[in-house]
């Protein structure tokens, strides 16, 4: 991995000095573009061969705030296209976990399968006595191992980071990651979160901003599980479905349909960390599907609701940092310098700034980390370059013995404000999670008693 890290450092480099030498900027870009077609396909044949937690990079750097076109449009496929696991390996699984044959358990079972990720692929079925079709989640085997041995990997590289250049405290956040990533191995925990997420959202307001599968019957184990099927379209062809309509991309029905999926997203997770502190922490596009509302009888109309899947990553707050991320959202809704730097200390979060305007640089930091808006200007973000804010203020846990929090139980709200900010930039719509959480910050600090102000 080393290794190919320094030789595509080189190849860019070289590439740097041939462009420097062409004067001509749509010839610039053109090789630009090639480049990254390049690098991008070699990227997706590393993560693809390695598998394991590769997989979850590529979902992390394939963002269209992050990375090129080039690199999103092929990296973005292995959210839900990795190779399967052959039917007749998952079917060994399936009858292992569940005691019974497939046959007796299913009325009908798709042998192909809708998706596969990188820890499970899930297929179409109907269970004896049904009258509606089911999902059924199954782990890839082996992929547990293999996904502890790459985290393990990770955690020695970000220490040698450490000891170089980056002030980040990043081994902390590769210790959260392993935690949380272990998590979803665990199908009865994830059949759990899914029932409590369900029934916050749908019993929190009249209209749950999204919908949650059911799980079916119980049927869960530790490897399986069967949740009801929801019918959509998955987001990353969310274009596709709507060219099948004579849609126009560039229209204001499907401009609309963009801002209906982002706020209906951002609206759910507002209430899920700020409401209940128990969310739903991997909304990667994989994970977002687009189903038709009800009322929606044109071709032309657009009217969507939006389901979120896949619970095996979550996160529950404690009551203390549901509040303290409360004060943050307040003070990036506000553009409230003094704020974030009051916020980050509430938070268990040590700054040692190396820059003349250190509060400044506090609030750039958390609406970099935490918010989903993109500065006015700017189309892909670069968290190490010199003029970061990354390189500008360096972050860690507060001294062992006085924090109020393990810095490390925010990182599943960072990932996810990253991964929704990714979608937003993907949409082309410039939204902010923080202006639109505003409200839902302040009731969370009038039922706490806290003022404002």
């Amino acid at each position: 991995m080393g290794g190919m890290n320094v030789q595509f450092e080189i190849q860019e480099k070289v590439f740097q000095l041939r462009v420097g030498f062409v004067k001509n900027v749509q010839k610039q870009e053109a090789m630009w573009e090639r480049q990254h077609e390049f690098a991008a396909e070699k990227i997706y044949n590393m993560c693809s061969d390695l598998g394991g937690f590769f997989l979850k990079v590529a979902q992390l750097i394939g963002k269209p705030d992050l990375a090129p076109a080039a690199w999103v449009r092929r990296l973005v496929t292995l959210c839900d296209q990795v190779p399967a696991t052959p039917y007749n390996v998952i079917r060994v699984v399936l009858e292992k976990d569940l005691d019974r044959s497939i046959d007796e358990l299913f009325e009908r079972f798709d042998v192909d399968p809708l998706g596969s990720a990188s820890i499970v692929q899930v297929h179409r079925a109907r269970l004896k006595g049904d009258k509606k079709d089911d999902v059924v989640k199954v782990q890839h085997p082996g992929v547990q191992e293999l996904m502890m041995t790459d985290i393990h990997n990770l955690q020695a590289f970000v220490l040698y980071l450490q000891k170089m250049d980056i002030k980040f405290d990043l081994y902390s956040l590769t210790k959260e990651i392993e935690k949380q990533i272990g998590y979803e191995f665990n199908f009865l925990r994830e059949a759990d979160a899914m029932n409590r997420i369900r029934r916050f959202l749908y019993e929190n307001s009249k209209k749950s901003p999204v919908m949650v599968p059911r799980v079916i019957r119980d049927i869960v184990t530790r490897r399986v599980l069967v949740m009801e099927y929801i019918g959509g379209t998955p987001i990353l062809k969310l274009g596709d479905e709507m060219a099948k309509r004579g849609i126009s991309p560039d229209g204001k029905v499907a401009a609309i349909a963009r801002q209906n999926i982002l706020k209906s997203l951002s609206l759910a997770y507002g209430q899920m960390i700020l409401r209940s502190g128990f969310f739903h922490a991997d909304p990667h596009p994989g994970n977002i599907l687009i189903c038709r509302g009800a009322e929606a009888r044109s071709c032309h109309s657009f009217l969507i609701k939006v389901a979120l899947l896949d619970y095996g990553q979550v996160k529950d707050l404690p009551e203390n940092l549901r509040l303290g991320y409360a004060n943050l959202v307040l003070a990036i809704a506000d553009g409230d310098s003094t704020r974030a730097t009051e916020s980050f200390k509430e938070l268990g979060i040590d700054t040692l700034s190396k820059c003349e305007d250190e509060q400044k640089e506090m609030l750039k930091l958390a609406q970099g980390m935490f918010d989903t808006k993109l500065p006015p200007g700017v189309k892909t973000l670069q968290p190490f370059s010199e003029e970061s804010s990354v390189k500008k203020i360096a972050v860690e846990d507060q001294n062992v013995n006085t924090p109020l929090f393990d810095v490390r139980q925010l990182f599943p709200v960072l990932r996810t404000l990253q991964l929704l900010r990714g979608l937003s930039v993907g949409m082309g719509i410039s939204h902010s999670c923080a202006e639109q959480w505003r409200p839902i910050a302040e009731e969370a600090f009038y039922n706490a008693g806290r003022l404002t102000g």
